[in-house]
């Protein structure tokens, strides 16, 4: 059960992942099932065993993924494995991203109601309509809560990454 749940969440993931990063399809169910091992890292093996793909195109797709920086990996003492994990470096940089397109989008909105209240001020407006600038300014609200949102996130991220430093 836990099994087939995982798999699920694997192929769900790694579809999301092949959009958002443009990730091919294996690469994308690889970062997936990393992500869901967590800390504890996933090894080589593991993935062989989990996607059931060949050792060259799980090679193929891990170093890819490590020359990209979304994962890294780490050695345990005594162990010659390679654990790799999620490179939380990756994580603010993803935030940064949404933040920066959310930002884009607000100044396209701020000049789309500038343009409108120009024409209506104008008189120029189709059939001499007003146009509203309300949905323009509760959008503009909105990706600024957003954006607020995600930049406490991150802050929060990095004071978690910066305690674990401590420890």
């Amino acid at each position: 059960m836990v099994h087939d749940q995982k798999n699920h969440l694997v192929e769900k993931l790694g579809v999301h992942f092949e959009t958002k990063y443009r990730l091919a399809p294996v690469a994308a169910r690889i970062f997936s099932y990393i992500v869901l091992k967590g800390r504890t890292g996933t090894t080589f093996n593991d993935l062989l065993t989990g996607l059931g793909t060949s050792k060259s195109t799980i090679s193929t797709h891990l170093n890819n993924l490590l020359a990209i920086k979304k994962i890294v990996y780490f050695t345990k003492p005594g162990d010659r494995k390679k654990y790799f994990v999620i490179n939380e470096d990756s994580i603010a940089l993803s935030i940064d991203e949404m933040i920066e397109s959310w930002q884009k989008q607000r100044e396209l909105h701020i000049e789309i109601k500038m343009y409108k209240q120009s024409l209506d001020v104008s008189g120029f407006s189709e059939a001499n309509l007003k146009f509203d600038s309300q949905f323009h300014d509760n959008y503009i609200k909105f990706i600024d809560d957003v954006t607020n949102s995600l930049s406490e996130l991150k802050a929060k991220f990095i004071e978690l990454q910066k305690q674990k430093l401590t420890e």
